[in-house]
Order: structure tokens, then C-alpha cells, then sequence
């Protein structure tokens, strides 16, 4: 069955968990505070002026938002964070708007997908924080913002991602206390990841395990949290003439891309835009390989991805991706820029762009030469992440390739962004959807035990997805429960 979360499963284990928080002062935030945090009280808010946006403190569960000040310490919310790309550095006359994950702690909006997923299996009775651990299988940042969240919510946490991926994440991870697994291979390793999982699940009781691909929480809080951030952002930039026309998101684990579902509710004729490595074009062409987008695991189609709602897939030159990382990084990149005619402010916040959301940006930049979008069409993207997460790539690049050079900078920026092209794309019509989807069950069915009746269901029920995104709803009214029994907010 799909699991619909909306009542106590175990009041028992609840009890712990409510005594535990007591004694340790935990408050949970509710989806809504998430979204609105203007709704937060205003004695939590009175503290997080001495808390910094990285601190191992409770009360950052409440920086769970795309509404951060953009500073380290201290920062109260604003707006949603967000940068607008200029023609002078995308070539298309299209609005291309970058929503930026940066300013979350751990600098990587998945600590609000992992939060998606543990707090209602808390807040029901599922998860004994005294007993269990709770086991992160990622590509990356997922099982770092799960690792955050789970230190700040008095869990122990088990973090599993490839061993190929940045030693920027592994140093952070250990330093955090998390226990630490690294599975054969790179980003599109996602199996091993997952062979993992069931050797845990054997042989280690005291696991539960919160996958990402397939923990429809993820994808419920993108659809509550980052679906309403995007649409202020378009709000906030748009003017009376301007049309969201395009929601560009990398799939990964499909949660970022179910901010297209709720999107979809306001603005009913975007586009959305699945975006993946051209190296390892699963959903363009069935196909494999390996990559070096880091953030957007593959190789096959999410559980959680409502693939009715995609409209276009696009595939993206994983090289393009490296070299656009020194363009946006290195001191001749941003000297060649400014001499290009953009903006010192910008050149200078093109560090808060990791390589996914380059990827992301370069799709976008097809999907507006594809539909052949204007001035008055707004096209908005993810930065899951910044550059701070890939300092080691920027050392690894300059060890192979050497210097970097104004000459360079100049190839760059014309080959890969003003130079690229809607090739590798599709429309999807209604068999290519419906083709995608029945991908799932070679990895769901046949590899992680699912029921095949529930794919058909997914497929299917016109009901059932509208039902799955409407649980944050239950789910902040038990919170609130849960909150009044601690007694912390009285």
C-alpha cells in the first residue's frame, strides 16, 4: 500500500519521544511555519539572533526555509533567496530566475526533504529517537541535511553515499558524528546504494531507513515549502506582463521536481522540465553511465516522481557543467565577466551555484531556445547547493587541466552557456510519460519488493497524488500536538 501518514501508529513510542524532546528542549516547526516564517513565535525568533545558520542548535530546525537572511550568523528571514540571470550571460532573451539552497544550514536545501521525511514518522509513533538510528541513502547533500537534522533531533544517524563523491561532504559528515558508509562507485551508483539498505535492513534492527527516491515526504515538503517559495519568487520578480512559463528542476530523487506538481495548481500552463547527464540519459533514452553532476543520483526513475506532470526532459554535457564551475569561480572567470557587461554584485554571487544547478541553469537556457520563450517569460531553477561544497573539484580541475585563463573564460562562456543548444531534449506526450513511469518497476517491483498494483496505482488513480500531497496539512496538526505536550512553547 502507499503509506498515507495522517494518524498515531504507536502511542507508546510517541510518549518517548515527547519526554525526550522535553528534556532536551526540541520544538518542531510545522510545514507552514516552514513556508510562512513569519507564523514561527516570536521568542524562537528572539534566540536565532545568536544562533549562526550552521550551529548544531534545536532551534535551526526552524531555518528550514527558503527565506533565510542570507548571512552566517544570526540572520532572521526575508524574501525568498533568489538571483536573476542577465542575456549578457545566458544568450537568451528569456527571465532566468536561480532559487538558492545556500543560505540553508549545512548549505544545501535537502535538510528540509530529510526533515520531510523523519519529523511525521516521530510525530505518529514510528521512530523511537532512544532506540533507532535513522539511515540516510544519498548521492550527496540528502544524507547531510538528514545527518543535520537528525543531530538536532537527538537521532543517531547512519549516512550512506558513493565513495567517488567530494571530500568536502565525507570530512563534514564525520565531523558531525554520523556514522559514515561509502557504496562502490560515483553519482549514478544509486543500486549499490540501495543493496545497502536491504544488508541494513537484515541485519541491523535498530535502522530505519529514509530513502529518499522512494519517502514520499520528500516530495511533500518540496510541494508545500520550495512550491511556494518559487511562486513568491515569480511574484517578486515578474511585473504585469510577465508569464511564468518554465520549472526546470534536475530530477535526482524527484523531490525538488514535485515543486512542479503545486506549481502547477497556480500556473496550469508551464512547462516542467526534468533535467539529467547526458552521460547517463535514463529518462531521454533508457539509458546508463556515469557522471559528474554531483546532486542528481540516476540510472532510474524515482518512486516519488508524479511523471504525469513532466512535460520535457533535457540532458546536460556533464563537461559543460566543470567548465562553467571555474567560469563562475576562478578570478579570470570573473574578470573576463565583468568585462563582458555584468554585474560586479552578480559575478560575485555566482559562488553560490553548485555544479547541479549549473546543470539546471543550462537546461533552462535549452528549454528557452526550444519554446523560443521572450522578455516576458520567466524561467526558475534550483541551486540545491553553492560552490563552498566543491572546493576539492575546483583543486582537481586546476591540477588537470592547469591555470585557468581570460582565453578560457572566453571558450567557456561561449561554448557552454551562449552556445548551447536545445538538442537532447524531448517533449513528453502521453506514451512517453506513461513509458518513463513503467521504468519504476525494474528498480521498485523486481529489485526493492514494492506491490505492482501500487505502480498501477500511481499511474493510474487521479486521486491518489492530490491525496499524498495533502498530508503536511495532518501532519502540522500533530506537530502542534506534539509541541503541547513537550510544553516547550508555554
Amino acid at each position: 500500500m502507499i503509506p498515507i501518514i495522517d494518524h498515531i501508529t504507536n502511542p507508546g513510542i510517541l510518549k518517548k519521544a515527547i519526554d525526550r524532546y522535553r528534556q532536551k528542549g526540541i520544538i518542531l516547526p510545522t510545514f507552514s511555519q516552514m513556508q510562512n516564517p513569519e507564523l514561527i513565535p516570536e521568542n524562537i525568533i528572539d534566540k536565532l539572533k545568536n544562533i549562526g545558520l550552521w550551529d548544531l542548535h534545536p532551534l535551526n530546525l526552524f531555518r528550514l526555509t527558503w527565506k533565510n537572511e542570507p548571512k552566517a550568523f544570526g540572520g532572521l528571514y526575508g524574501a525568498p533567496n533568489f538571483i536573476e540571470l542577465p542575456k549578457a550571460l545566458t544568450g537568451v532573451d528569456a527571465r532566468i530566475l536561480v532559487m538558492l539552497g545556500k543560505w540553508f544550514p549545512t548549505g544545501a536545501h535537502k535538510v528540509g526533504a530529510a526533515y520531510g521525511c523523519l519529523a511525521p514518522s516521530i510525530i505518529t509513533g514510528g521512530f523511537d529517537p532512544t532506540y533507532h538510528k535513522a539511515v540516510w541513502p544519498s548521492t550527496g547533500n540528502y544524507c547531510r541535511g538528514g545527518a543535520f537534522d537528525s543531530y538536532l533531533m537527538d537521532v543517531t544517524a547512519v549516512a550512506i553515499l558513493p565513495e567517488e563523491m567530494s571530500r568536502e561532504r565525507f570530512a563534514w559528515l564525520k565531523e558531525i558524528g554520523a556514522e559514515v558508509i561509502a557504496t562502490p562507485g560515483c553519482e549514478s551508483n544509486v543500486k549499490e546504494i540501495y543493496d545497502k539498505c536491504w544488508e541494513i535492513r537484515r541485519t541491523r534492527e535498530d535502522c530505519m531507513i529514509f530513502n529518499q527516491f522512494e519517502e514520499f515526504g520528500n516530495s511533500c515538503w518540496h510541494y508545500e515549502v520550495t512550491g511556494h517559495a518559487i511562486e513568491e519568487a515569480f511574484r517578486i520578480a515578474g511585473g504585469k506582463s510577465a508569464q511564468f512559463a518554465a520549472y526546470i528542476s534536475a530530477t535526482g530523487s524527484a523531490g525538488t521536481i514535485a515543486a512542479g506538481d503545486y506549481l502547477r495548481t497556480r500556473f496550469p500552463f508551464i512547462k516542467v522540465v526534468a533535467s539529467e547527464a547526458l552521460q547517463c540519459p535514463t529518462l531521454l533514452h533508457n539509458g546508463f553511465g556515469g557522471h559528474r553532476i554531483e546532486g542528481i543520483g540516476d540510472k532510474h526513475v524515482p518512486w516519488i516522481h508524479n511523471v504525469r506532470n513532466t512535460d520535457v526532459v533535457t540532458a546536460i554535457d556533464d563537461e559543460d557543467c566543470m567548465r562553467l564551475l571555474r567560469l563562475f569561480n576562478e578570478k579570470e572567470g570573473h574578470e573576463y565577466l565583468a568585462a563582458s557587461g555584468i554585474d560586479v554584485e552578480l559575478i560575485s554571487l555566482l559562488d553560490t551555484i553548485g555544479i547541479s544547478g549549473i546543470g539546471n541553469i543550462i537546461s533552462a537556457i535549452k528549454t528557452a531556445k526550444h519554446f523560443e520563450f521572450t522578455c516576458e517569460d520567466i524561467l526558475i531553477t534550483i541551486a540545491t547547493d553553492s560552490a563552498q561544497m566543491y572546493g576539492s573539484r575546483l583543486e582537481e580541475l586546476a591540477a588537470e587541466r592547469g591555470p585557468y585563463s581570460l582565453l578560457q573564460a572566453a571558450r567557456d562562456h561561449e561554448k557552454c552557456m551562449m552556445g548551447t543548444s536545445p538538442a537532447y531534449m524531448k517533449e513528453l506526450g502521453y506514451n512517453d510519460r506513461k513509458a518513463i513511469h513503467n521504468l519504476k518497476y525494474f528498480t521498485w517491483i523486481e529489485q526493492q519488493g514494492k506491490d505492482v498494483e501500487d505502480l498501477r496505482r500511481l499511474w493510474n488513480d487521479r486521486h491518489i497524488w492530490p491525496q499524498i500531497f495533502s498530508q503536511p496539512a495532518r501532519w502540522d496538526e500533530l506537530i502542534n500536538e506534539f509541541n503541547e505536550q513537550t510544553g516547550l512553547l508555554k
